[in-house]
């Protein structure tokens, strides 16, 4: 028995995608201004002649011109360096911590699923647990606890974010593994190992992605949220919630400050809120049939 003959493998998963987003065009959009952002924050030294760290007082709080697009902030650092070098963080952070919640929520729910009973019924009760803090809460708990470093940044977003992904992948599974084409390869003798990542996991990994793209925006804001309140990776490195924080005490001279990362989150997240619409019609089965 091969994986390709089995029931409700994915086939031609990239065309369907691309057939939906057709019939959805606004997730184009969303895409189109995911990459761009991708692509100024990774080459950000070709889009601006400014070092995000450079200071100069000469030039402290000037509005938006010329030599500097968005103006500059209480030390002379020009806003639009800061906030594509800001981007990189934002993008690492926000990453980092979904990848490693999808791969550690999915093996929870994979497993829970799979083998059910009491370790199903404790690993459920530990999730919901987390479920019950929110994302910010518990974030600045672990955060404050551990210290504001990169490494545990990423860890306190990414442990905010497990359980969604252990409940995702969970359910499909429980009805998965009754499947005719399971019940034939434990007959076969199987391992779990190979059914679960073999035969189960690659149905359910559209959902799998389609959650990741959501939160990727909520671990985006929680990162400038804790930057915002001072818990944050620490200045001078620019991120956009110490940006937003810094031109907050400068609001009523240079509004500039905080509104231009405000407004930089807010696109982030629209455009991933669009991907994500995308994406759930290309899994979503009704949708499915009428495309």
């Amino acid at each position: 028995m091969t994986h390709a003959a089995l029931p409700g493998a994915p086939r031609g998963a990239l065309r369907a995608l691309i057939r939906v987003f057709n019939v959805n065009k606004t997730s184009w959009v969303g895409l189109a201004i995911l990459l761009a952002v991708i692509v100024i924050a990774v080459f950000a030294p070709l889009f601006t002649a400014h070092d995000p760290l450079a200071q100069d007082v000469t030039h402290q709080l000037s509005g938006p011109s010329a030599e500097h697009v968005f103006g500059t902030d209480e030390y002379g650092r020009d806003t639009w360096a800061r906030l594509i070098y800001g981007a990189r963080v934002s993008l690492a952070v926000g990453i980092a911590s979904t990848v490693i919640a999808m791969l550690v929520g999915s093996a929870i729910g994979l497993l829970a699923g799979w083998y059910g009973g009491r370790f199903d019924a404790v690993m459920m009760q530990v999730m919901d647990v987390l479920l019950a803090f929110p994302s910010l809460i518990l974030g600045l708990v672990i955060v404050a606890m551990l210290g504001a470093t990169t490494p545990n940044i990423v860890l306190a977003i990414a442990l905010t974010s497990i359980p969604p992904f252990a409940r995702i992948a969970r359910a499909p599974t429980i009805a998965l593994k009754e499947r005719e084409y399971v019940e034939a390869c434990r007959s076969l003798g199987y391992s779990d190992a190979r059914i679960l990542l073999v035969h189960i996991l690659p149905n359910i990994a559209a959902e799998i992605v389609v959650m990741g793209s959501l939160w990727l925006a909520n671990a985006i804001r929680t990162e400038a949220s804790l930057a915002f309140i001072g818990l944050g990776i620490k200045p001078p490195t620019p991120t956009w919630g110490g940006m937003i924080r810094s031109g907050f005490e400068n609001i009523l001279d240079s509004a500039w400050l905080a509104v231009v990362p405000s407004l930089a989150i807010l696109i982030v997240i629209f455009a991933l809120n669009l991907l994500g619409d995308g994406l759930r019609d290309a899994v979503d089965p009704k949708l499915k049939n009428e495309v």
